[in-house]
């Protein structure tokens, strides 16, 4: 099975990613636990791609493809910016990040997921849920 969301890089657009992952929990029937850890790890990875990768840009988009078989959920995020570096992003549970309102989104998506890629300098980045 297969869907896919081409959205704006607009904050109001998760709502679309939100519903969609509704849908797909209902029709796969996932566990509460799995449905949380896709819904918060998705919803975290298209929130940096709008944000931080899109810029807030609405005239960009996010392109979004989440493949499910049998065994496995990939949920692939692709935004229109530079990328990044993900290996130096700041550790949140250290001493002097944790008093800070950001920089926990690369952190849940990485303890949510079965695994994370990220390709194209972090442009592009895919969660694997074994469900």
């Amino acid at each position: 099975m297969r869907k896919d969301l081409n959205i704006p890089a607009d904050l109001g657009s998760l709502r679309l990613v939100e519903k969609a992952i509704d849908e797909l929990s209902m029709e796969f029937d996932l566990s509460d636990e799995v449905y949380g850890n896709v819904l918060v790890a998705t919803m975290e990875a298209t929130n940096n791609a709008i944000i931080h990768g899109n810029n807030s840009d609405p005239n960009k988009n996010v392109k979004i493809e989440m493949l499910m078989d049998r065994k496995e959920l990939m949920v692939h995020i692709e935004d229109q910016g530079n990328g990044f570096d993900y290996a130096t992003v700041p550790d949140p549970t250290a001493p002097e990040n944790l008093e800070k309102i950001n920089g926990r989104g690369i952190f849940l998506m990485e303890r949510l997921s079965d695994e994370i890629l990220y390709l194209e300098n972090g442009r592009i980045v895919v969660l694997k849920f074994k469900i």
